[in-house]
Protein backbone atom coordinates (compact mmCIF):
# COMPACT_ATOMS: atom_id res chain seq x y z
CA UNK A 1 0.00 0.00 0.00
CA UNK A 2 1.29 3.40 -0.93
CA UNK A 3 0.10 4.99 2.33
CA UNK A 4 2.07 2.50 4.44
CA UNK A 5 5.24 3.56 2.63
CA UNK A 6 4.47 7.19 3.49
CA UNK A 7 3.93 6.22 7.14
CA UNK A 8 7.15 4.17 7.21
CA UNK A 9 9.05 7.24 6.03
CA UNK A 10 7.97 9.24 9.10
CA UNK A 11 9.95 9.40 12.33
CA UNK A 12 8.49 8.00 15.55
CA UNK A 13 7.82 11.56 16.77
CA UNK A 14 6.03 12.41 13.52
CA UNK A 15 3.87 9.28 13.83
CA UNK A 16 2.90 10.24 17.39
CA UNK A 17 2.02 13.75 16.19
CA UNK A 18 -0.04 12.24 13.36
CA UNK A 19 -1.96 9.99 15.78
CA UNK A 20 -2.77 13.05 17.89
CA UNK A 21 -3.90 14.95 14.79
CA UNK A 22 -6.11 12.04 13.69
CA UNK A 23 -7.63 11.83 17.18
CA UNK A 24 -8.38 15.58 17.15
CA UNK A 25 -9.93 15.25 13.68
CA UNK A 26 -12.13 12.38 14.88
CA UNK A 27 -13.30 14.40 17.89
CA UNK A 28 -13.92 17.48 15.74
CA UNK A 29 -16.14 15.45 13.40
CA UNK A 30 -18.01 14.03 16.40
CA UNK A 31 -18.59 17.56 17.70
CA UNK A 32 -19.59 18.99 14.31
CA UNK A 33 -22.39 16.50 13.68
CA UNK A 34 -23.55 16.68 17.32
CA UNK A 35 -23.75 20.48 17.33
CA UNK A 36 -25.54 20.48 13.97
CA UNK A 37 -28.29 18.25 15.38
CA UNK A 38 -28.29 20.22 18.65
CA UNK A 39 -28.81 23.55 16.83
CA UNK A 40 -31.59 22.27 14.59
CA UNK A 41 -33.45 19.86 16.89
CA UNK A 42 -32.23 20.55 20.44
CA UNK A 43 -30.09 18.80 23.02
CA UNK A 44 -32.48 15.90 23.63
CA UNK A 45 -32.48 14.85 19.96
CA UNK A 46 -28.70 15.29 19.70
CA UNK A 47 -28.21 13.15 22.82
CA UNK A 48 -30.43 10.41 21.36
CA UNK A 49 -28.30 10.19 18.22
CA UNK A 50 -25.08 10.47 20.22
CA UNK A 51 -26.15 7.48 22.32
CA UNK A 52 -27.05 5.48 19.21
CA UNK A 53 -23.66 6.24 17.64
CA UNK A 54 -21.73 5.34 20.80
CA UNK A 55 -23.57 2.03 21.19
CA UNK A 56 -21.86 0.95 17.97
CA UNK A 57 -18.61 2.92 17.92
CA UNK A 58 -17.39 2.04 21.42
CA UNK A 59 -17.60 -1.67 20.61
CA UNK A 60 -15.84 -1.21 17.26
CA UNK A 61 -13.04 0.73 18.93
CA UNK A 62 -12.71 -1.81 21.76
CA UNK A 63 -12.59 -4.79 19.38
CA UNK A 64 -9.87 -3.20 17.26
CA UNK A 65 -7.75 -2.27 20.28
CA UNK A 66 -8.28 -5.71 21.83
CA UNK A 67 -7.14 -7.34 18.59
CA UNK A 68 -4.17 -4.95 18.30
CA UNK A 69 -3.04 -5.77 21.86
CA UNK A 70 -3.77 -9.48 21.31
CA UNK A 71 -5.76 -9.56 24.56
CA UNK A 72 -7.50 -12.78 25.63
CA UNK A 73 -11.32 -12.99 25.69
CA UNK A 74 -11.37 -12.25 29.41
CA UNK A 75 -8.60 -9.68 29.67
CA UNK A 76 -9.58 -8.51 33.16
CA UNK A 77 -8.98 -5.08 34.61
CA UNK A 78 -5.32 -5.14 33.54
CA UNK A 79 -6.42 -5.65 29.92
CA UNK A 80 -8.94 -2.84 30.25
CA UNK A 81 -6.22 -0.57 31.64
CA UNK A 82 -4.04 -1.26 28.57
CA UNK A 83 -6.96 -0.80 26.16
CA UNK A 84 -8.19 2.48 27.68
CA UNK A 85 -4.69 3.92 27.23
CA UNK A 86 -4.97 3.37 23.46
CA UNK A 87 -8.42 4.87 22.83
CA UNK A 88 -8.63 7.89 20.57
CA UNK A 89 -9.56 9.99 23.61
CA UNK A 90 -6.30 8.96 25.30
CA UNK A 91 -4.37 11.00 22.76
CA UNK A 92 -6.32 14.24 23.21
CA UNK A 93 -7.68 14.34 26.76
CA UNK A 94 -5.58 14.43 29.90
CA UNK A 95 -6.54 11.38 31.93
CA UNK A 96 -5.34 8.99 34.59
CA UNK A 97 -5.91 5.27 34.90
CA UNK A 98 -5.07 3.36 38.05
CA UNK A 99 -5.80 0.04 39.69
CA UNK A 100 -6.75 0.31 43.34
CA UNK A 101 -8.40 -2.04 45.81
CA UNK A 102 -9.66 -4.51 43.20
CA UNK A 103 -11.05 -1.87 40.85
CA UNK A 104 -9.85 0.23 37.96
CA UNK A 105 -10.45 3.97 38.22
CA UNK A 106 -10.43 6.01 35.01
CA UNK A 107 -10.53 9.80 35.37
CA UNK A 108 -10.58 12.47 32.66
CA UNK A 109 -8.73 15.43 34.12
CA UNK A 110 -9.14 17.73 31.10
CA UNK A 111 -11.83 17.13 28.49
CA UNK A 112 -11.55 18.70 25.02
CA UNK A 113 -15.33 18.45 24.50
CA UNK A 114 -16.19 20.46 27.59
CA UNK A 115 -13.33 22.90 27.03
CA UNK A 116 -14.57 23.59 23.48
CA UNK A 117 -18.14 24.16 24.67
CA UNK A 118 -16.96 26.57 27.37
CA UNK A 119 -14.78 28.39 24.84
CA UNK A 120 -17.80 28.77 22.51
CA UNK A 121 -20.07 29.99 25.32
CA UNK A 122 -22.21 26.84 25.11
CA UNK A 123 -23.67 24.92 28.06
CA UNK A 124 -21.70 21.89 29.20
CA UNK A 125 -22.42 18.62 27.43
CA UNK A 126 -24.57 16.38 29.67
CA UNK A 127 -22.34 13.41 28.95
CA UNK A 128 -23.17 11.01 31.81
CA UNK A 129 -25.90 8.99 29.98
CA UNK A 130 -23.78 8.56 26.86
CA UNK A 131 -20.69 8.01 29.00
CA UNK A 132 -22.40 5.02 30.63
CA UNK A 133 -23.01 3.53 27.18
CA UNK A 134 -19.50 4.37 26.01
CA UNK A 135 -17.47 3.14 28.97
CA UNK A 136 -19.64 0.14 29.91
CA UNK A 137 -19.80 -0.98 26.27
CA UNK A 138 -16.04 -0.62 25.80
CA UNK A 139 -15.28 -2.55 29.00
CA UNK A 140 -17.73 -5.35 28.13
CA UNK A 141 -15.90 -6.02 24.85
CA UNK A 142 -12.57 -6.22 26.69
CA UNK A 143 -14.04 -8.62 29.27
CA UNK A 144 -17.72 -9.49 29.67
CA UNK A 145 -17.25 -9.75 33.44
CA UNK A 146 -16.35 -6.07 33.83
CA UNK A 147 -18.97 -3.73 35.27
CA UNK A 148 -18.86 0.05 34.98
CA UNK A 149 -20.05 2.60 37.52
CA UNK A 150 -20.11 6.36 37.07
CA UNK A 151 -18.32 8.06 39.95
CA UNK A 152 -18.63 11.61 38.61
CA UNK A 153 -19.79 13.00 35.27
CA UNK A 154 -21.72 16.08 34.20
CA UNK A 155 -24.46 16.78 35.19
CA UNK A 156 -23.79 14.64 38.30
CA UNK A 157 -20.40 15.97 39.42
CA UNK A 158 -19.16 14.51 42.70
CA UNK A 159 -15.43 15.03 42.13
CA UNK A 160 -14.46 18.60 41.30
CA UNK A 161 -10.83 17.85 40.43
CA UNK A 162 -11.74 16.01 37.22
CA UNK A 163 -14.24 16.21 34.35
CA UNK A 164 -15.47 12.66 34.82
CA UNK A 165 -14.55 9.51 36.71
CA UNK A 166 -15.50 5.88 36.08
CA UNK A 167 -14.97 2.82 38.25
CA UNK A 168 -14.65 -0.66 36.77
CA UNK A 169 -14.92 -3.89 38.74
CA UNK A 170 -14.64 -7.51 37.76
CA UNK A 171 -17.57 -9.81 38.42
CA UNK A 172 -18.08 -13.53 38.01
CA UNK A 173 -18.39 -14.77 34.43
CA UNK A 174 -22.13 -14.65 33.53
CA UNK A 175 -21.84 -18.00 31.74
CA UNK A 176 -20.83 -19.69 35.01
CA UNK A 177 -24.03 -19.07 36.95
CA UNK A 178 -23.42 -15.45 37.94
CA UNK A 179 -25.39 -14.43 40.98
CA UNK A 180 -24.16 -10.87 40.74
CA UNK A 181 -21.40 -11.51 43.28
CA UNK A 182 -18.11 -9.74 42.70
CA UNK A 183 -15.00 -11.87 42.39
CA UNK A 184 -13.43 -10.09 45.40
CA UNK A 185 -16.50 -10.90 47.55
CA UNK A 186 -16.30 -14.59 46.52
CA UNK A 187 -12.61 -14.65 47.44
CA UNK A 188 -13.38 -13.12 50.86
CA UNK A 189 -16.08 -15.77 51.52
CA UNK A 190 -13.79 -18.56 50.33
CA UNK A 191 -11.03 -17.48 52.70
CA UNK A 192 -13.51 -17.57 55.60
CA UNK A 193 -14.37 -21.23 54.98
Amino acid sequence: MRNREVLRSLSQEQLIDLIEAYAKDWLAMDGVWFQSVERKYGMEEAMFHDAEAWKVFTKVEARRIKRFLNLPDQAGLEGLQKALALRLYAHINQDEIRLERGALLYRTLQCRVQQARIRKGMPLHPCKPVGMIEYAGFAQVIDSRIRCECVSCYPDITETDCCCAWRFTLEEDPTEGNTGTKASERADRTSEV
